[in-house]
């Protein structure tokens, strides 16, 4: 058998199997993002947090329409898909600029609504852009630690974004902690390599419950994991 004939054969055994495969990432989607490749590729993450990383889904208290701002400790790559996997709405994260703009990756961060963060030169334009999103009633995701950072890290302060979209939209703030990546610290990695993803959910933090001046640190405590204590 040669080689054209030995791969035009695989080719044939391998196509019903993508067929079933694609069939079942349509299945396990659960948001419509405004595109069939969206889509699928939304149930084909919901697919690798639920079977590969084991996660056991919680039901995010999100509103059913209207705005929202997620916030979570940030602990490696895979902590997007996990919150995406819990969300029954679309969500739009403000991601750092030179992630925004990696190469190959910049149409899905764009088909994803994802907000760049110029945290050098226009942080601002970020928070307008991601104000004037809660305004038209889209979910909000960030991380107020602004970059990879463990519990086992040195403290690092974190950043007022959240405060200060919430005192500015009114929105609920819904703050998570998010563990169990098989490689926290690795963006890639943790991705990749199989562990038992975990997210809990902390109190919602609203307005009626938290003066403005209060939002900093009821955040700061929540991603950091002292509401927990």
């Amino acid at each position: 058998m040669d080689i054209t004939t030995f791969l035009l054969v695989l080719l044939v055994l391998l196509i019903p199997g993508l067929i079933w495969f694609s069939r079942q990432c349509f299945k396990a989607n659960q948001i419509d993002w405004g595109s069939p490749w969206m889509n699928w590729l939304d149930g084909f993450s919901r697919l690798l947090c639920i079977r590969y990383h084991r996660l056991q889904l919680v039901d995010l208290p999100l509103p059913a329409e209207g705005p929202a701002i997620l916030v979570a400790n940030h602990i490696s790559g895979l902590d997007p898909l996990l919150m995406i996997a819990c969300s029954r709405r679309p969500v739009r994260f403000l991601i750092a600029r030179e992630q925004y703009r990696r190469f190959g990756l910049q149409w899905l961060f764009r088909a994803a609504g994802c907000i760049p963060v110029d945290r050098q030169r226009s942080p601002e334009k970020a928070l307008r852009q991601a104000i004037k999103a809660l305004r038209e009633g889209h979910v909000v995701a960030l991380f107020p630690h602004g970059k990879i950072h463990l519990d086992s890290d040195p403290p690092r302060r974190t950043k007022a974004g959240a405060a200060r979209l919430a005192a500015i939209s009114k929105a609920p703030v819904v703050p998570l902690r998010i563990s169990g990546a098989a490689r926290e610290g690795h963006v890639v990695e943790s991705v990749l390599i199989r562990g038992r993803a975990k997210v809990e959910l902390l109190p919602v933090i609203t307005l009626d419950k938290c003066l403005p001046e209060q939002l900093y640190s009821a955040i700061d405590r929540a991603v950091n994991g002292e509401e927990m204590a």
